[in-house]
């Protein structure tokens, strides 16, 4: 049940959060050659080109994670200062930082480190890393990316085929912020297609509406979300699941939290540093 209670928190933020505690390793970028833009047949591939306005390099995020009344984690999201070229294409690398805290990490110990190499000007990933220890548990990934041939090497000489525009638990976060919602109506929905676990997941979200929420850091205006997640194992119904992020183009997370079979789970935002553009206060 512990080991579900984080896989819980995971499936809460993925459709704009997608990332819940986190372990710093060193850069591997020395590892990675970017392919050249070649298809399997040979002929030249240009990536589309996706505008980003909701981040900027800097940027950092620091969320609690509760279980039921227990102060359970702490994860931090940052855009490293700088953008790195790899291969003639310039990235944000993006980190994640995580751990349990309190009486919580003493039954049950989690550090956990998500990375990407995200493409500055078509927003899909290039390099994946993933290092999980979550009470014992253990989870290594490391995934390269080839948009041109639409595969992505998961290891061990196995590859597996993906569409263009693919994105990983960590770059799907930072492409859904920049979703243009302007004319989203309720019920509307939103599928991000990303690579998890060795397998091509939708991740989809439904619009709910607008809302204003508090918050230990004030009064925020708000998108309402609502995840599209499967009921009947862990969640009895849709309405247990809900997201809200900042109206105005940061697009930043502010809550996620739900109602579970076994209790409930809150992620709330403690801090936010270096925004690329003014946020949603009152």
């Amino acid at each position: 049940m512990k080991r579900r209670f984080f896989r819980i928190a995971l499936i809460l933020a993925a459709p704009v959060l997608l990332s819940a505690f986190f372990f710093f390793t060193p850069d591997k970028t020395a590892l990675y050659q970017l392919p050249k833009p070649i298809n399997a047949q040979g002929q030249k591939v240009d990536l589309p080109t996706k505008n980003n306005e909701a981040f900027k390099t800097g940027e950092s995020l620091t969320y609690r994670l509760h279980y039921g009344i227990m102060d359970a984690g702490v994860a931090v999201l940052e855009v490293m200062p700088e953008v790195k070229e790899i291969g003639g294409r310039k990235v944000y690398h993006i980190v994640g930082n995580g751990y349990s805290k309190g009486s919580f990490d003493w039954f049950f110990k989690v550090k956990d480190r998500y990375e990407t190499y995200l493409d500055k000007d078509a927003l899909v990933p290039w390099y994946f890393v993933r290092r999980c220890n979550e009470g014992g548990y253990i989870i290594n990934q490391d995934y390269l990316f080839n948009h041109y041939t639409k595969k992505v090497d998961i290891g061990e000489g196995k590859t597996c085929d993906v569409p263009m525009g693919i994105q990983d638990m960590l770059s799907s976060f930072y492409y859904a912020r920049n979703i243009d919602f302007t004319n989203a109506k309720e019920g509307d929905v939103f599928t991000i297609p990303s690579f998890v676990d060795k397998e091509i997941w939708n991740l989809k979200i439904k619009y709910v509406g607008k809302e204003t929420i508090k918050t230990d850091l004030g009064k925020f205006r708000c998108i309402k979300f609502r995840p599209i997640i499967q009921t009947g194992r862990i969640f009895k119904k849709e309405e247990d699941l809900n997201v809200w992020i900042t109206d105005d183009k940061n697009h930043i997370p502010l809550r996620a939290q739900a109602k579970i079979m076994f209790g409930a789970v809150k992620m709330d935002l403690t801090s936010y540093q270096n925004l690329a553009n003014p946020i949603a206060k009152e």
